[in-house]
């Protein structure tokens, strides 16, 4: 990989398709409901685990176990297709669970998870989890409020592949970072941080060539600027028509 290959994206917060900024970090404060002594109970019935960059977590195909709530880092969820082929569904950050929808260990992952950052995550069994929501009724609130948020990321995704152009969606991606990880200096928005052409061709569903291609267009049409450390975006109502 090429230092040309190299986005930069900052901040916390979920990423994922979404016509719906407001909503891309919902389901954060899994646990932020509860009270210090339901807190407490909950990460007694956890295991404490981490994992280094690159690392799976959980595998599409295998059996649910149970989930994992992320405490420090990032976790990737993603479809592998027959062909080998994967879609990158959201980036999450700390305070979202990973692991479901099957929430109490029953059936198999219809996808992956693998830590995007070294990540300290707290993993919660099946069955510890159904014993929390029988035990204490805040918890068993915070599960639905969590699959709810699941489920609208999930569908919102869902919206973007199936109404979007892959070009469209490159710009919605690009508007998403300028939205939740950008700040403004002058005229332009700085993003920070990284994500690599294929890390975002897998989230937009395109090859790395592809994208390399269509940003390549937008920098010779003056929309923004790619260095080693930051996008400059200059023309934001460009990217967003």
């Amino acid at each position: 990989m090429t230092m040309q290959d190299d986005i930069h994206v900052d901040g916390p917060g979920a990423i994922y398709l979404s016509e719906y900024f407001l909503e891309l970090n919902e389901g954060a404060g899994f646990l932020n409901t509860l009270s210090d002594d339901d807190r407490k109970t909950v990460r007694r019935h956890g295991t404490r685990c981490s994992f280094s960059k690159g690392e799976g977590i959980f595998h599409q195909g295998t059996a649910h176990t149970g989930v994992w709530i992320i405490e420090k880092g990032r976790v990737r969820t993603f479809y592998t297709g027959p062909s080998g082929r994967e879609i990158t569904l959201a980036y999450w950050s700390a305070g979202h669970f990973v692991g479901g929808p099957e929430v109490f260990g029953r059936g198999r992952h219809v996808w992956s998870g693998d830590a995007l950052d070294d990540c300290q995550l707290l993993f919660l069994s099946g069955t510890s989890l159904k014993t929390l929501v029988r035990e204490i009724p805040e918890v068993a609130i915070a599960v639905i409020d969590g699959l709810v948020a699941k489920g609208k990321s999930y569908s919102a995704l869902i919206q973007m592949l199936g109404t979007r152009t892959v070009s469209e969606r490159l710009r919605q991606l690009l508007v998403i970072l300028a939205d939740a990880h950008g700040r403004d200096e002058g005229d332009c928005i700085i993003v920070d941080r990284s994500l690599t052409y294929e890390q975002i061709a897998a989230i937009v569903g395109a090859t790395r060539q592809w994208v390399t291609q269509s940003l390549d267009k937008l920098k010779s049409a003056g929309v923004l600027e790619i260095t080693r450390t930051e996008i400059i975006i200059r023309n934001l109502e460009s990217l967003e028509e």
